[in-house]
Order: structure tokens, then C-alpha cells, then sequence
């Protein structure tokens, strides 16, 4: 049996025909940006959310960036995120010259450890930037409380959390603004790059759409300094033909999710703990485990294939370096990334071949007591 980590091609053929005769509509017209699909997209993603307003983006690091700018975050201002994440959580805090600063993870969720926050708040604190990582959401109430004493902004990196909820709320409407990406093997993925943003707050969704357009919101009269952001009108055509589908693909991970527990549950691995009150998606599904490596290289001999989300953390990369910050600093951190293996999971996946990547599993620690 063979299992790729991610099998784009399965869910693209039943939608072939809709995306191809999207595109071509789109190609006939050459309206190529902030056409008509993006902006439907727009409505309509806002809408899945429940926010107010939406906006299309190149990427989701470009997202990030943005809503920073848009915040007037730069130079001399701190961020609080955590260093296991992808390196584009960090990277859009430093593009804009403000400092991003680490607290580390929950050793049962790997997601911000809350309690840790209030004791890196400085004077130079601006924001924090919670991650939603491999779908699930990060315990935003007490986060939110935090925020509101010491009046800081919070941006949620809801780049692998479509459709996740938290107490009846989803991702993308918990903080101030927040941040998605549709790349390609995301829950909601482009054939490409694309981002979105999401907030309900006018003023501040008013200032993001001229970021993202050179600081434009005239054509030529811009009024601020801003990036070339903006998504694509053949992308938001393809997101647009997927997003229906979104919450059943969502729900088809959900019952991954819940057979790779109940298969999983004799082995030494440490499974996804799901916080009460949160639905997550699944955009990962991580687990904890001895031998990782030799682990990984049995599942490949066997034909599946797996991932390490992320084997490095951030405040160890030679790029942030100059942070000052050393190994030791976030142990719960750098525990864990020596154990993390991310398992095969897209909503196509049959019971079968999960049943075959659990029985793989189990196989190893037998023989490998």
C-alpha cells in the first residue's frame, strides 16, 4: 500500500470540471485582480467565519504582515507567539521591525502556554500572536483577558485553523484580526499561494485593504506605505469552488481524527488532546513518539509518508539568531519536536489505509520494545 502525507489529486478530480470552468471564465474576462471571485470570496469565507469583514491575500505570512502594519506595529515593539509554529509567525513580526518574544507550549496540546504571557509583558508589548497549530485553537479566553488589562492587540495565526472552533466561536473572530493561509495543502487550499484576513472591525479591515494594495485605496493616491499583497482572482476561483465543501472535508478529518485514537490507544504514542469546548480540524494529525526517526524511516519502507511539523523550532534557527536566544530556553519546546511526527490526514483518506498506518505503528514498538 502506498499513502502520501497529503493527496491532492483525489480531491481535485471531482471538482475538475467546476475549477476548470472557473478559470476559463476568468482567463476570457482578464480581470486577473480584485475581480469579482475575490471579492464573493471575501464575503463568502467571512461568512464560514462569522466575521464582519474579509480580505484577500497573496499568502499568509503576507496576512500576518499586514495586520501588523496595519496596527502600526514596527520598530521598537515587542510581539508575544510562541517558537513552535512555522517560521512565518515569527518572520511577519520581524518585517516589520518589531521584536517577536517566545513563551512556550502546553505539553498536552503543543499550543501557547497561556500562563506563561503576562510574565514577558513589557512596556515595548504591543500584541500577541496566539497560533492555532495543526487545527486546533488555542485557549483564547484568559488570553483575551490578559490582553484587555494591558490593552494589547491580539492576532490570531489561524494559517491551519479553517473552519476550528473555540467555545462556540470560530477562528478568525476571537481577536482583533486574524490571519489565514490557503496554501495548497492547507484545509482550504489554492493551487498555489493565497491568504485571507478576517475582523470585525471596520476602521481597522479599511486600513488592511490599502496595506495590501500599495497603500492604495484610489488607484495612485496612496496614503500610506503598503506591499503588493493581493490574491489572485484564478485562486479565489479555485477557493470559491472548494469552500463549499469545506465543513464536510473538515468533519471527514474529524473521523480520521477519531480512528486514529481508537487504533492508536495501545501504542506508546502521545495522541492530540482535545481541549473542552473546541472542535478542531485536523489539519495535522500529531503525534508523540519514541524513536521518531526510526519510526519515520519503517513507515516510509512501507510505503507511507509522514511529516515533522516542525523539527526546528524557531528561536533555534540560524534566521533568529540574533534574538539571543539559546537551547534550554523553552524545554516543553524542544521536547517536544524531538517527538512529533505528523501522520497521513486529508479528508479522502480511506479507514483502511489509516487502519494500515496504525497497524504499521503498532508493528514497530512490537518489535522494538
Amino acid at each position: 500500500m502506498n499513502i502520501q502525507f497529503v493527496d491532492l489529486r483525489k480531491q481535485y478530480e471531482p471538482l475538475k470540471k467546476e475549477i476548470l470552468s472557473g478559470i476559463e471564465k476568468v482567463l476570457d474576462g482578464m480581470h486577473l485582480f480584485l475581480g469579482e471571485n475575490v471579492q464573493q470570496l471575501e464575503v463568502e469565507f467571512a461568512e464560514f467565519c462569522g466575521a464582519a469583514y474579509g480580505i484577500g491575500i497573496s499568502d499568509g505570512t503576507d496576512a500576518l504582515n499586514i495586520i501588523l502594519r496595519a496596527m502600526d506595529i514596527g520598530p521598537g515593539d515587542e510581539v508575544i507567539t510562541v517558537s513552535h509554529t512555522f517560521i512565518a509567525s515569527a518572520e511577519a513580526i520581524l518585517l516589520t521591525g518589531a521584536k517577536p518574544v517566545f513563551v512556550d507550549i502546553d505539553p498536552a496540546t503543543y499550543l501557547m502556554d497561556v500562563s506563561q504571557i503576562e510574565a514577558k509583558i513589557t512596556s515595548k508589548t504591543k500584541a500577541i500572536l496566539p497560533v492555532h497549530l495543526y487545527g486546533q485553537t488555542v485557549d483564547m479566553d484568559p488570553l483575551l483577558e490578559i490582553a484587555s488589562r494591558h490593552n494589547l492587540r491580539v492576532i490570531e495565526d489561524a494559517c491551519q485553523a479553517h473552519g476550528a472552533e473555540y467555545k462556540g466561536r470560530k477562528a478568525g473572530t476571537l481577536g482583533d484580526a486574524a490571519a489565514f493561509s490557503f496554501y495548497y495543502s492547507k484545509n482550504l487550499g489554492a493551487y498555489g499561494e493565497g491568504g485571507f484576513i478576517s475582523t470585525n472591525n471596520a476602521e481597522l479591515a479599511a486600513t488592511m485593504r490599502k496595506v495590501r494594495d500599495h497603500g492604495s485605496g484610489i488607484r495612485y493616491h496612496h496614503d500610506l506605505v503598503g506591499v503588493n499583497g493581493r490574491l489572485d482572482e484564478i485562486q479565489a476561483v479555485i477557493l470559491r469552488a472548494k469552500l463549499p465543501h469545506l465543513a464536510t472535508w473538515n468533519e471527514k478529518r474529524r473521523e480520521h481524527a477519531r480512528l486514529y485514537r481508537k487504533l492508536l490507544m495501545s501504542t506508546p504514542s502521545i495522541l492530540p488532546t482535545e481541549r473542552a469546548g473546541s472542535i478542531p480540524v485536523y489539519h495535522l494529525y500529531v503525534i508523540g513518539v519514541p524513536k521518531r526517526d526510526e519510526l519515520q524511516a519503517f513507515l516510509k519502507d512501507r510505503g507511507i509518508f509522514t511529516g515533522i511539523h516542525y523539527p526546528i523550532p524557531v528561536h533555534l534557527q540560524k534566521a533568529t539568531e540574533f534574538l539571543g536566544y539559546k537551547k534550554g530556553d523553552f524545554p516543553v519546546t524542544e521536547y517536544a519536536v524531538s517527538q512529533i511526527l505528523s501522520l497521513p490526514m486529508y479528508a479522502e483518506l480511506t479507514d483502511d489505509e489509516i487502519k494500515y498506518v496504525a497497524d504499521s505503528i503498532s508493528t514497530f514498538f512490537k518489535n522494538n520494545n
